[in-house]
C-alpha cells in the first residue's frame, strides 16, 4: 500500500455546472501495475466509507478487471437543476434516447422540477425515457405528490425519492411508479437490506462506493434485482471502473448513467471516457501527464486521507 500511495496524484477539475452542490471535483490517482485507480470520495465521507473508494482504486490499479461482455454501454445524458431552457438544449445536443433529471434541489420549487421534466421530455420526444433523481429529499407525503405530478411525462423511475428504507418502502406501496435505491446502497453498512425491506424495484450501483468492480458485482448477484449503474462525477480514471462493471453485468436492463465527462471542464486524460451517440465505450483510461498537471493540486492531503481509509481496507472488502 506504501508505494502505491507514494504514486499518488490529485487533482481538482472545476464543474460546468454545479451539481449537488460540488463546484469542483476533487480526487487522487494511483498508478499499478494493472494501471491507473481513482479515489475520489466526497468531503463529507469519512475513513470508513472511504475505504471502499480506495479499494476501487487499488483494484483497478492492481488486479483490473473482470472480463467484459459488452463492449459499449448505453448511457443517458445527466440534466442538473438547471432552467428549462438549458435542460432542453443538453438533452438535444446529448444524443442519448435517456435522461436522469435532478430534481429536489435545495432553494428551488417544486414547478421548477416540474418545468425541467416537461422541458426534457419535449427534448426527448415520446419514445425517450426520463428518470428523476431526487437523492432523498422528499418525505413520503412530498414524493407522492410530486411523482403524480410528474407522471404525465413518462417516468421511467425514481432514484431515492426519499431518504430511508422504511420510507421507501411505505412509497413503494402508493405508486406504480418503479422506486430505484442509491444512497439506500451506497452509503448503508449493509447495501442487501434494500431488497429484504422491500424498498426497491431497481438497485443503482457505483463501483468507487461499494468497493470495487467485484464487490459490486457481488452486491448486484445478491440482490436479485435489475440493475443501473452509475458514476459518482468522476475522472475517466473512475468512470473506466463504473464501465467495466456495467460491462461484466450479465444483463444490462436500463442505460447507465455513466456519460458524466461532459459535467467537468477538463479531464486528466488525453482521450476522455465521453459518450457518443448514446453509446460510452469499455475501455481503460490513461493518464496523460499534460492534462493532470493542468488540473494538479497538492497530494499531501489526499494521501493522509488514504492512509486513513486504508486501516479500514479489510472491512471494506
Amino acid at each position: 500500500m506504501r508505494e502505491l500511495l507514494d504514486t499518488l496524484r490529485a487533482f481538482a477539475i472545476p464543474m460546468r455546472t454545479p451539481f449537488r452542490g460540488v463546484t469542483v471535483r476533487t480526487g487522487a490517482l494511483i498508478e499499478g501495475p494493472a494501471g491507473w485507480g481513482e479515489f475520489s470520495p466526497f468531503p463529507e465521507y469519512g475513513p470508513r466509507e472511504c475505504a471502499r473508494w480506495l479499494a476501487c482504486a487499488v483494484e483497478a490499479a492492481t488486479a483490473g478487471w473482470p472480463e467484459p461482455v459488452r463492449d459499449s454501454i448505453p448511457v443517458n445524458v445527466t440534466v442538473p437543476a438547471v432552467g428549462p431552457a438549458q435542460a432542453h438544449d443538453l438533452v438535444a445536443a446529448a444524443g442519448c434516447r435517456t435522461a436522469k433529471v435532478k430534481v429536489a434541489q435545495r432553494g428551488q420549487r417544486d414547478a421548477d422540477d416540474i418545468a425541467r421534466v416537461e422541458a426534457v421530455r419535449d427534448a426527448l420526444g415520446p419514445a425517450g425515457r426520463i428518470r428523476i433523481d431526487v437523492n432523498g429529499g422528499w418525505d413520503v407525503s412530498h414524493a407522492r405528490r410530486m411523482l403524480a405530478a410528474l407522471a404525465p411525462f413518462g417516468l421511467e423511475y425514481a432514484e431515492q425519492p426519499c431518504a430511508t428504507l422504511d420510507e421507501l418502502a411505505e412509497l413503494r406501496r402508493h405508486t406504480d411508479i418503479p422506486i430505484a435505491a442509491d444512497e439506500s446502497i451506497r452509503r448503508a453498512e449493509d447495501p442487501l437490506r434494500v431488497r429484504a425491506a422491500g424498498a426497491a424495484d431497481i438497485v443503482v450501483l457505483k463501483a468507487a462506493p461499494l468497493g470495487g468492480v467485484r464487490a459490486a458485482l457481488a452486491i448486484a448477484a445478491a440482490c436479485g434485482l435489475p440493475v443501473v449503474v452509475s458514476s459518482a462525477v468522476e475522472s475517466s480514471v473512475g468512470l473506466a471502473a463504473g464501465a467495466a462493471l456495467a460491462a461484466a453485468l450479465p444483463e444490462l436492463r436500463y442505460d447507465c448513467g455513466l456519460a458524466t465527462m461532459s459535467l467537468l471542464t477538463g479531464d486528466v486524460t488525453a482521450q476522455p471516457l465521453a459518450a457518443a451517440g448514446g453509446e460510452l465505450p469499455v475501455r481503460r483510461a490513461v493518464v496523460d501527464q499534460e492534462r493532470l498537471a493542468a488540473w494538479e493540486t497538492d497530494p499531501r492531503p489526499w494521501r493522509e486521507r488514504a492512509a486513513a481509509a486504508a486501516r479500514y481496507l479489510p472491512a471494506a472488502s
